[in-house]
């Protein structure tokens, strides 16, 4: 109960922290999020040519499907 007590404290000081204009220096790691970003960019671009044709094959034949009404 004691660690739940100190954790919520320290998360609501957190806040108000931010709330009151505290400058805080968590500017982070700007070139990891660069690699972050491009290894995303780059497993949607390797999904979409792998799995591309299929999700518009689906996607014509659903609407189809509800333009057609059956």
């Amino acid at each position: 109960m004691t660690r739940a007590r100190s954790a919520a404290a320290a998360a609501g000081g957190a806040v108000l922290g931010r709330v009151r204009g505290v400058p805080r220096d968590d500017r982070g790691d700007v070139p990891g999020w660069v690699m972050v970003t491009l290894m995303t960019a780059g497993l949607v671009v390797a999904l979409w040519a792998v799995a591309g044709p299929r999700l518009q094959q689906v996607f014509t034949t659903a609407m189809d499907r509800v333009l057609s009404g059956g």
